[in-house]
């Protein structure tokens, strides 16, 4: 009876981090997208625009705080490519940015891509004066 009530806890946890997953990818206003600091593993998350910050959310966790918040003061982008075969998905995009904590690279669809270069644009004219 004990390990049957521990595998629908395991099912239980299992299918509310599915729910939360799909939540995540659905509402309103967020886009998928991966992220990488420097040279480390992509992470898959879903990133929304908030002012003047992009808050990333991982798919993987229980929080539904974000786990980066990256600012659009000082982030210029270093680099875009498409991703390699086996890189990423189909169709993705990645753009290097500099950031204040170093290196960071996002990957994300086309149409997401053109709303993030258009969201760096429309910054005011002094968000960019800190940019070394």
């Amino acid at each position: 009876m004990a390990a049957l009530e521990i595998l629908a806890g395991v099912f239980a946890v299992a299918a509310l981090l599915v729910l939360r997953g799909f939540v995540l990818a659905r509402a309103r206003g967020t886009i998928v997208c991966r992220v990488r600091h420097g040279q480390g593993s992509w992470k898959s998350g879903v990133a929304r625009y908030v002012g003047g910050e992009l808050h990333w959310i991982p798919f993987l966790g229980f929080g539904l705080r974000p786990r980066h918040a990256i600012a659009r003061r000082g982030l210029t982008v270093s680099s875009r490519r498409m991703l390699d075969t086996g890189e990423g998905p189909a169709g993705y995009w990645t753009v290097v940015c500099s950031a204040e904590r170093g290196p960071l690279s996002l990957a994300m669809s086309e149409d997401a891509l053109t709303g993030f270069l258009a969201w760096l644009e429309s910054a005011p004219p002094s968000a960019h004066l800190d940019a070394a």
